[in-house]
């Protein structure tokens, strides 16, 4: 089931954060995200974010600032298992385009993408981190 975030889900939905952030970017010391934590923790209620429920646990999330994807989360125990499109579909319902980042180096979350219609616009270097990243880029 999906449903839009309540306050009281941010420890739930920071843990996945934290943890597939640290999983899905090796190539990034692990301290990037932890000393970043906080932070995120506080402006994540700011965004619009949808949660995925299975049996009253939150096991994957997506937040959006207007039409950019700030990240899509699965815990780990259920990806592939189209939690991820489900909840990409669900916010492509309500608009034109989509953007998003992704590193050049996560190659799974790249195929996710393409998979579900996003192509490279261009790419950067991150100046948080000095790595690559695409802009990819999704329209109706």
């Amino acid at each position: 089931m999906i449903r839009k975030f309540e306050n009281n889900d941010i420890n739930d939905i920071m843990q996945i954060w934290k943890n597939e952030n640290i999983k899905a970017h090796q190539f990034i010391q692990k301290e990037y995200w932890e000393n970043n934590y906080k932070y995120v923790k506080e402006i994540l209620p700011n965004a619009e974010i949808y949660v995925y429920v299975i049996e009253k646990n939150i096991v994957g999330f997506i937040g959006l600032n207007q039409n950019h994807i700030e990240g899509i989360f699965i815990d780990t125990k259920n990806q592939c298992k189209g939690i991820g499109t489900k909840l990409l579909n669900k916010v492509k319902e309500n608009r034109n385009t989509l953007i998003l980042n992704v590193y050049k180096k996560n190659i799974n979350a790249i195929s996710f993408y393409k998979k579900n219609n996003f192509v490279i616009k261009n790419e950067r270097i991150d100046k948080k981190t000095n790595e690559i990243e695409y802009t990819m880029a999704w329209s109706k």
